[in-house]
C-alpha cells in the first residue's frame, strides 16, 4: 500500500502533540505586534523578532503585500486581539521582485493550462516604494485607529538581519 502524502506530517504531528505546550495560550498579542511577511521558507518571524509564540500575529502571503485581506486580518487583529504596531517585512531575493504580473500572469498560465487573466499577483517593483504604499493603505483604512504604529522593514536572507526602512 502507498503511504498517503500526508503521511510524513501526520507523523510529525503526533511527535508534537504529544509535547504539546500551548495549551491555555492567550490569543491576544502579548507584545501588541502584527507581522505582515513573505511566504519565503528562509523567514522564521518570531525568530528573527525575537518573539515567542502568543507574541504577535503573524501573517503570510506572496511578496508580503497589504491585500484586502491581509487587511482584513490586521482590522481584527487589532480590534480583537490587541495589536497596536504592526511590522510590514519584505526581503532581499525575493521572487515576487524579478517579474511584473504580466510576465507572471504568462508564466501560470503556461504552467497551469488554464488564463491568468485578470490575476493581480501583487508584484514588487520597488521594495521600498511598495512598503511605502502598502502601509499607506493600512493608514487609510478607516478602521485602522491613527494610534497603530507602522513600520516598513527589509530583512536579508543572507545575513538575518532586519533594516528599518519606513516609519509611520
Amino acid at each position: 500500500m502507498t503511504q498517503p502524502a500526508f503521511a510524513d506530517i501526520l507523523d510529525a504531528n503526533r511527535a508534537y502533540a504529544s509535547e504539546f505546550h500551548l495549551a491555555g495560550l492567550n490569543p491576544e498579542a502579548a507584545r501588541g505586534l502584527a507581522v505582515v511577511t513573505c511566504i519565503d521558507s528562509r523567514i522564521e518571524p518570531l525568530a528573527l523578532l525575537g518573539l515567542v509564540p502568543g507574541d504577535a500575529k503573524i501573517l503570510r502571503n506572496a511578496g508580503a503585500r497589504v491585500t484586502d485581506d491581509a487587511l482584513r486580518s490586521l482590522v481584527l487583529a487589532i480590534h480583537l486581539l490587541n495589536v497596536s504596531r504592526v511590522a510590514l517585512i519584505a526581503h532581499t531575493r525575493c521572487a515576487m521582485t524579478t517579474k511584473t504580473d504580466a510576465e507572471l500572469r504568462t508564466e501560470i498560465t503556461a504552467r497551469a493550462g488554464a488564463p491568468a487573466d485578470g490575476w493581480d499577483f501583487h508584484a514588487v517593483g520597488d521594495q521600498v516604494e511598495t512598503l511605502r504604499s502598502d502601509l499607506a493603505l493600512i493608514r487609510a483604512c478607516p478602521l485602522v485607529p491613527g494610534s497603530v504604529v507602522l513600520g516598513g522593514f527589509v530583512y536579508d536572507v543572507d545575513t538575518g538581519q532586519l533594516r528599518l526602512e519606513v516609519s509611520g
